[in-house]
């Protein structure tokens, strides 16, 4: 393939906000950025087609959402790490404010929903259409996911270290 300027400029500016996402999605920053890795190299396969669409963030956004999706259902509940689980990850970029603790709570498909509704601000629609399901789904899957935190909440507070 040829170099492409447009590509390279589009990756150097979106980098790291796509790892921040992937982050999110994943709660492993070596999840994320294989997430971003594969993401770009689709797009950079699709590159003058999206390019035309002015598709280009919700097209890289979409697809690490998808791989996403689809490594957890290839592995199901089972959760690869370098460290023992008795050992927590402290260079995140939410480290401190528990985000990541209170979200890995949640079953994958409720957190993805929160992280594309609240975190990526689209719409019911939009994260059907991101996930490959029903916007009913996608508000039931968010209401369930948000009645379990509410349910945590004294939890939450108290690991987030605010006084009741």
């Amino acid at each position: 393939m040829q170099e492409d300027p447009l590509f390279e400029q589009f990756v150097a500016e979106r980098v790291d906000g796509l790892l921040r996402y992937g982050y999110v999605l994943t709660g492993n920053p070596h999840d994320a950025a294989d997430l971003v890795q594969e993401a770009l190299v689709r797009l950079r396969g699709s590159w003058s087609r999206v390019r035309r669409k002015n598709a280009l963030d919700g097209y890289v956004r979409t697809t690490m959402t998808r791989l996403h999706i689809n490594s957890w259902r290839v592995r199901r509940r089972e959760h690869i790490t370098a460290t023992p689980p008795d050992s927590t990850f402290e260079d995140a970029p939410y480290e401190g404010s528990g985000l990541w603790e209170v979200l890995s709570k949640l079953p994958r498909r409720q957190r993805a929903v929160l992280v594309l509704r609240y975190y990526e601000q689209l719409t019911d629609a939009e994260i059907a259409d991101v996930l490959g399901v029903s916007r009913g789904t996608v508000r039931s899957q968010a209401s369930r996911a948000l009645d379990k935190l509410r349910g945590d909440l004294p939890g939450i507070v108290e690991n987030m270290g605010y006084v009741t």
